[in-house]
């Protein structure tokens, strides 16, 4: 390996306000740029564009792929009428982020789905989601208040790669009122909280395709994921 892997991030679109300014903006918290350097990697900011070719082109320069967090995926997206908790759809994320994820995995490229991340992955595969989860489960403990983590413990698939990371069961961060219903073609669910939600998917025989309901950028103080997919991400580089 000649230098660092770049490792692409994707972002909001959104208005936002710095010094005098008040405009659209392409940002991301700050935590994920802080968890791909610290495990060695260059982070790369992938703000929504017109998609026209250009995942395909980037696949080629980069080394791998994180999914952000974000807004809720446009409904249409699995064929289903709006939930009346379902945010406002954000097109031009939606298409970049989709169009990103499927070019990744044709590429064989390492990729990593962080909460929105993950629904984006199962939707992309042809998979389905649960609008509003308090519906489901009866409680909120999956997003206890606005911009507020709750750590809860998932249990992992014993011969997943999740828990050749993290072991039989790890306490992680969540904030989300959305998760997985349907499973993708080809993903298989791979973490899941007591009252049985699917906290992750893979995709088995990739070289690294793993969607987190969970927040790990958050969790400075347990590297081990990010860790994992960037040393996927340097074993294709090297």
């Amino acid at each position: 390996m000649t230098g660092l892997p770049l490792v692409g991030i994707t972002s909001y679109l959104e208005r936002a306000a710095w010094g005098v300014w008040d405009q659209p903006a392409a940002l991301i918290p700050q935590l994920y740029v802080d968890a791909v350097t610290a495990a060695g990697a260059v982070p790369v900011l992938l703000p929504p564009q017109p998609t026209g070719g250009v995942p395909e082109a980037l696949m080629a320069r980069l080394d791998g792929l994180v999914v952000a967090g974000g807004p809720d995926v446009d409904p249409a997206r699995y064929g289903a009428r709006p939930h009346e908790r379902t945010g406002a759809p954000h097109p031009p994320r939606d298409d970049w982020e989709f169009a990103l994820v499927r070019a990744a995995l044709a590429a064989g490229l390492p990729l990593l789905g962080v909460c929105r991340g993950l629904q984006v992955l199962n939707v992309a595969l042809g998979g389905d989601l649960v609008q509003h989860l308090p519906d489901r489960i009866g409680e909120q403990s999956h997003q206890v208040a606005p911009a507020t983590f709750h750590r809860r413990v998932v249990r992992t698939e014993p011969d997943s790669r999740l828990a050749g990371i993290l072991g039989g069961q790890a306490e992680v961060l969540c904030y989300h009122h959305q998760a997985v219903d349907r499973i993708g073609t080809g993903l298989r669910p791979v973490a899941w909280s007591a009252d049985g939600t699917v906290e992750a998917l893979e995709l088995p025989g990739a070289r690294f395709a793993l969607g987190v309901q969970w927040h790990p950028e958050a969790d400075p103080g347990d590297p081990r994921l990010f860790r994992s997919f960037v040393n996927a991400v340097e074993e294709k580089t090297s």
